[in-house]
Parts: C-alpha cells; structure tokens; sequence
C-alpha cells in the first residue's frame, strides 16, 4: 500500500521544532505518511525527505533575504517539482510567509488542501497578506489569544490551538532544587548570579548582535563580582560556530547547548536578541531585557512596514505592556542594555516585579496537548477521500 504524502515547509529554527513534533506524534500513533518539504536534519532522521534545509533558508532581514534570493527560489521550484510528482493530502506550511504564501498560491491551483499553522503576523505588518491567507489557505492554526480578534474580523478560517511550547514544559525547569542542583553539577557557585546570554538563532543575528551582548557581559562582570556568564547557544548552531566571536572575550563564562528551556532554566535572567526564545524565557518566569538590531536599511524598512504593534517581545505582545525591557535598533546601546540589566542585578524590586508578571504568561496560552490538536486536525485532510 502507498503512503499518503505530506508537504511540510517549516524554515525557521523555532518552526523546526514543531514539525518536528507532528512527525513525532505520527510515528507514534502509528500514522505512515510520505512527509517532503523543507526542514532540519531531526525532521530527516524520522524519515522526512529534505527538498530544502531549514538551517540555509532561515535568513533574517529584507536585505539578506534578496542576498539569498536565488537560492531560495530553487528550493521553491525543486517542492513544485516534486508537489506535481507526488501530490500531498495536505500541505502544512508554518511561519516564513513570503515563500510560504506564493507557495500557497500554487497549491491551490492544484487544489491541494492548506493548512497554515503558526500564522504570518500580518495583524503587526503587510496586512494586506490577510487577502491571500484567506483566498489559500483552508484553515489557519492560531497560537496566541490576541490573534482571534484579527482573522475573525477578515473571515478567515481559523482555529484556536494554542502555543507548542506549552507542550515541551516540564515541571522541574521552575523548580529551584533541581536548578541549584543542575547549577552545581556545571561547577556553578551557589552564590553566583547567573546571566544568560542568546544571541539568537540565525547567522545574521549573531553577526548584528552578539559583539554588543559580550561587551554588555563584560562590562557587568567587571561591576558584579559573583556574575556568572553562560551563553545559551541556539540549536540550529555548533558551539564552534560561535567560538570566533568569543577570541577577545576576556571573561570565565560557560557556553551551553542542550535542551533551550533547560538552558534557560539554569539561569536567573536573560539579555538576548528577541525572537521565539523570549517567550521560552517568560514560560520559565526568569526576567530578560531583549534587543533586536538589523542592518540599517533592513530597519528602516521594518520600521516603515510595521504597523499597529507596541512591542516587539512575544511576552510583552501577550500582556499588553512592556513588562520586559526591549530596546530596537538604535535605542539598542550597549550603554542603555548594561544599565537595565544592572537594574535587574541590583533591585530585587525591579527582579520580582517582572517575575511576577511574567507568571501569567502561561495561562493565557491556552492548555497543553497543542500538537495532538494539530495532528487531529491534519488527520482530517489525510483521512479524506
């Protein structure tokens, strides 16, 4: 008997992880299926036929992306390829809207069902994007409450599922026993204060901002004595490949890479590059400032085509305040991080303050089991006749 096909495009480092899950959960449940598509050397080892990696697609910036134009755009012929070759039940698209929305297009010609899980955030910026979702797409799969309100008033098929995330919580990444005792096993001193430092998770954002976390590092450890440095590096990196930005960093740090929550987890705040990881941070309840500097072309173009958002910071979007210090582009000084983060490190007020707020962050996510919704959700594409 032939397998049922399945295209998947997920490009992005956090998109990655949730197809990911899906194929899991397949497996698991004993669902064969023929899955194509774009994705990540995990996604391969369950079988997953890799047309384009995820790891070369996830450029970041209007300006890196024309850079990368040709490449992609092979990759996007080589799926329309293989899409006529062996036509897909359903086709399941996740974030990168620009590749993903053309595909779309496409698709529907061939009458291919489309299921857009984790939506283009067109209720900040290219609104209009709204017209094409809802002329591709069959269904889209929302992840945050604030979202609703947007693709019910442009009457486009949604549903609610929730944030993934939610699902890869584990009860011991808040519990302080096992962080002290998983800070010692990483000769961790316990009275050290533990700054994490991500840089994020393209080569694009280790190129615009990490020389500026490590001089805002170093200049903290040079004021707080017991300040331990760990650098958190992302999972679509190797250590080594941060390694040439720490040649002149002259400070005893340790660098980690495991499981990004545990990572979190083992510390007691956060600078870093704002992305999906500050909502993994909010999720652990440990305070963070967060910054996000682009080229200056790529700035003043995001700055010109985002529209109707106060923040930037996936927590401070979910409570409607700026709960967490984010500072964009040139208000991103190194001078300006290093005095919020020591705000952090020396009035507790302004510590527990944040930790409280970030608490809520949780129950306003929806409930767990989000990926098992989505599977019952494609099963009903797959399923069909």
């Amino acid at each position: 008997m032939s397998k049922t096909s399945v295209l998947i495009i997920s490009a992005e480092a956090s998109s990655v992880l949730y197809a990911q899950r899906i194929l899991e959960l397949w497996k698991k449940n004993g669902t064969v299926v023929d899955a194509y598509g774009v994705g990540s050397n995990e996604m391969e080892k369950l079988g997953f036929r890799r047309i384009g990696r995820s790891e070369d697609m996830a450029v970041m910036g209007m300006v890196e992306v024309l850079k990368h134009y040709k490449d992609i755009k092979k990759v996007f012929y080589e799926v329309l390829a293989e899409v006529d070759r062996n036509p897909p039940k359903v086709a399941i698209l996740l974030d990168y809207p620009g590749f993903n929305l053309r595909l779309a297009k496409e698709l529907k010609k061939r009458n291919i069902p489309v299921v857009y899980y984790i939506a283009p955030q067109v209720w900040a910026w290219k609104q209009k994007r709204v017209h094409q979702i809802k002329a591709y797409c069959d269904k889209v799969l929302l992840l945050f409450p604030f979202e609703i309100e947007f693709f019910k008033t442009h009457q486009v098929p949604f549903e609610f599922v929730g944030h993934p995330l939610l699902d890869e919580m584990k009860p011991e990444w808040t519990d302080e026993k096992w962080i002290m005792s998983e800070r010692r096993r990483c000769g961790i001193q316990d009275n050290e204060i533990v700054l994490g430092i991500m840089p994020g998770s393209r080569h694009g954002e280790l190129q615009q901002m990490f020389h500026m976390l490590l001089e805002v590092a170093r200049r903290l450890s040079n004021k707080v004595s017991n300040l331990k440095i760990l650098i958190l590096c992302a999972p679509s990196f190797e250590k080594e490949e941060l390694m040439p930005y720490l040649d002149n960093f002259k400070v005893n740090f340790i660098m980690m890479k495991t499981e990004p929550f545990k990572m979190i987890a083992m510390t007691d705040m956060i600078l870093g590059s704002s992305g999906t990881a500050t909502l993994m941070v909010g999720l652990v309840e440990k305070p963070m400032v967060t910054m996000y500097k682009m080229k200056w072309l790529s700035g003043v173009l995001a700055k010109y085509m985002v529209k109707g958002i106060k923040f930037f910071n996936l927590c401070n979007m979910i409570l409607n305040e700026e709960v967490s210090p984010e500072r964009f582009q040139e208000k991103a000084t190194i001078d300006e991080l290093e005095r919020l983060v020591f705000e952090l490190i020396s009035n507790p007020e302004v510590y527990a303050a944040q930790k409280r707020k970030l608490a809520e962050i949780r129950t306003r996510l929806g409930e767990r089991g989000v990926t098992e919704r989505v599977v019952r959700i494609l099963n009903s594409y797959i399923e069909s006749k």
